[in-house]
């Protein structure tokens, strides 16, 4: 399975204005070099009309593919600091196109450099980022009097409650990293005195909220 990452939490757009410029960030996952030309074509075809649409993308768990477009702007100005925004919050399979309207007053090169990673910053700090990370499902069935214990238990446990099924007994479908699944399910089982059903599911991405100021 493939390495923990960090990536974009959510699709979005913000909008910052710096000396009458707009500078609008759109910003987007993309898994391939297809779905990243493909954003930046939706963007420029609406915003046609717009000064620059300037953008960068970085692919792969390793930066495999790393493109970047100033668009018009100074050379260095624009795609280079979006791309090192990028870089420098580690996240990957991300693409962000800032489109700017030009207001009239000419920025400079430090300020247009400050502007375009500017947005690319304020939109990663305004969308939040995600770890994701591979984890083992685990599905725990449990009679309804033994569910406060479980539950009170998997609270103190570095887990996460995907979902909780109501039948005839209690199903807790929970993600708990792999090389922890065993040992868990062990200490479920004397915890409840073996009356628990746990069914090992698959290994898949889970995502969890990162705050890069407690890395």
């Amino acid at each position: 399975m493939d390495k923990p990452y960090l990536t974009l939490k959510q699709d979005g757009v913000i909008e910052i204005v710096i000396k009458k410029s707009q500078f609008i960030c759109n910003i987007k996952r993309t898994e391939t070099e297809e779905e990243a030309r493909a954003f930046i074509e939706e963007i420029k075809t609406k915003h046609r009309k717009a000064t620059h649409n300037c953008f960068a993308y970085t692919l792969g768990l390793n930066d495999e593919i790393q493109r970047e477009s100033d668009n018009g702007e100074p050379s260095g100005t624009a795609g280079v600091p979006m791309l090192d925004v990028l870089k420098k919050n580690q996240v990957h399979n991300v693409c962000a196109v800032v489109t700017r309207y030009f207001g009239g007053i000419k920025l400079g090169t430090g300020g247009l450099i400050r502007a375009y990673g500017g947005a690319v910053a304020q939109a990663l700090k305004e969308l939040g980022i995600v770890k994701r990370v591979v984890q083992t499902e685990l599905s725990l069935k449990v009679s309804y009097p033994l569910l406060g214990k479980l539950q009170n238990y998997l609270e103190s446990q570095p887990v996460f409650t995907l979902a909780t099924n109501y039948t005839e007994e209690v199903e807790v479908v929970i993600a708990v990293d792999m090389d922890l699944a065993d040992e868990l399910a062990t200490k479920i089982t004397d915890l409840l005195n073996g009356r628990v059903t746990i069914t090992v599911g698959e290994n898949r991405y889970h995502e969890i909220d990162f705050d890069p100021h407690q890395a």
